[in-house]
């Protein structure tokens, strides 16, 4: 592998937009990051003209379910290939496929298919390792997930499967359910970052998760508690801890469809960038050329129906994840949310890559980490995708 150097764009770095920036690619990495293009390269270096557009590290999505007409909750190392590369087309280098509540043999085979998926897969985005998201959650915040997979944590059952499948990076569950925080102690000494998730939990046992280890807040507002009355007085939830507890990372479903712009601001304003984790939360039929308005039957078991570009359980009563693609919440937290482009490629990239503990190779355009590039236009309209040196797209 030889070098590669791209040039004349808007280059987004964590610290400033360098226009008419330049970054060499070597042997997989990032070499060196220019102001303008060099002149003294070896002879056989190839070159790749942005021709004004944003030079920005590649999308790191930590929750994903499915795209391009299947899903991770799947049987085949082939289908979990293609929810990658359905991806990988709107500048996704780094993902972190998701699970949904499940029978045991069906997770289990899923996290298999992606782990053949990883060792095979040729020229797609890192498989980073598995969100496990559930079983282990709050019944009346279940949302779109399978009630009759719905369940309390059981050792028996989850200690076996951390054994088994080493590569479980992340786990959202509810900590008021008994057992969580028995449970978030196991995957805690076991490096695996922990999500508050389809959580009822009041205020008190959010801060209570945090200090056990909870670091973030999957999919802010959806399934997740906020303010309330018990016995008349007014209760404050899991939404509330997130904006107190500053150091707490929330997972933001930017597709236009799941937050108003006055709560995507709202989220940005009191978080900022640096906490903030843009995810796409997507299904089967994201990343298609045209995502028409029917019904999709899902592997988890749970149907969904697509329209108004979303997914929404049959009944209409709630979201039932997203069809979006990484690029379409960049361009919606830009324009919708007014948020400067750096930021929201921040919010993209670098502070996913710190949620799950990857930002010393991944996240960022600096010098030796991993060369994955995304060159897209003011619309965030990909036009060219770079991982691990290698131009993919």
């Amino acid at each position: 592998m030889g070098e590669l150097l791209i040039y004349n764009g808007r280059l987004l770095t964590q610290e400033r937009q360098i226009d008419g920036g330049a970054v060499l690619l070597r042997e997989g990495r990032i070499a060196r990051v220019y102001e303008e293009k060099p002149e003294d390269l070896p002879p056989d270096t190839e070159y790749l003209d942005a021709e004004g557009r944003y030079i920005a590290p590649g999308f790191v999505d930590i929750h994903v379910h499915g795209g391009g007409g299947t899903e991770f909750m799947c049987d085949t190392a082939e289908e979990a290939e293609t929810v990658c590369m359905t991806h990988l087309r709107h500048g996704t280098t780094s993902i972190v496929p998701t699970t949904s509540s499940a029978a045991r043999q069906a997770f289990l085979r899923s996290m298999d298919s992606v782990n053949q998926a990883a060792r095979q897969m040729a020229h797609g985005p890192e498989i980073l390792g598995i969100h496990m998201e559930g079983p282990y959650f709050a019944d009346n915040q279940r949302g779109a997930q399978d009630p009759r997979h719905v369940r309390n944590p059981d050792p028996a059952e989850y200690l076996p499967i951390l054994e088994q499948y080493p590569n479980i990076i992340r786990w959202s569950l509810a900590p008021e359910l008994p057992g969580a925080l028995e449970m978030a102690a196991d995957l805690w000494k076991r490096g695996v970052q922990l999500s508050i998730g389809h959580s009822d939990a009041l205020y008190e046992e959010a801060v209570r998760a945090y200090e056990n280890g909870f670091t973030s807040i999957t999919h802010f507002y959806s399934c997740t508690s906020t303010v309330r009355r018990i016995n008349a007085y007014r209760h404050a939830g899991i939404v509330e801890a997130g904006y107190q507890l500053d150091d707490l990372y929330v997972e933001v479903i930017a597709d236009g469809r799941h937050l108003p712009a006055s709560l995507l601001k709202l989220i940005y304003k009191i978080k900022g960038a640096d906490r903030i984790c843009l995810v796409t939360d997507a299904v089967s039929p994201a990343g298609l050329a045209e995502v028409p308005n029917k019904l999709y039957s899902r592997t988890c078991g749970t149907d969904v129906i697509v329209e108004d570009a979303v997914a929404k359980l049959p009944d209409r009563s709630a979201f039932a994840g997203s069809v979006a693609t990484a690029d379409r919440l960049v361009r919606t937290m830009h324009q919708l949310a007014d948020v400067p482009m750096r930021e929201a490629v921040k919010m993209m990239s670098a502070t996913p890559a710190k949620c799950i503990g990857v930002f010393d190779r991944k996240g960022s355009i600096a010098e030796g980490k991993d060369g994955d590039i995304v060159l897209f236009d003011d619309q965030v309209s990909v036009s060219a995708v770079i991982v691990r040196g290698e131009r993919v797209v």
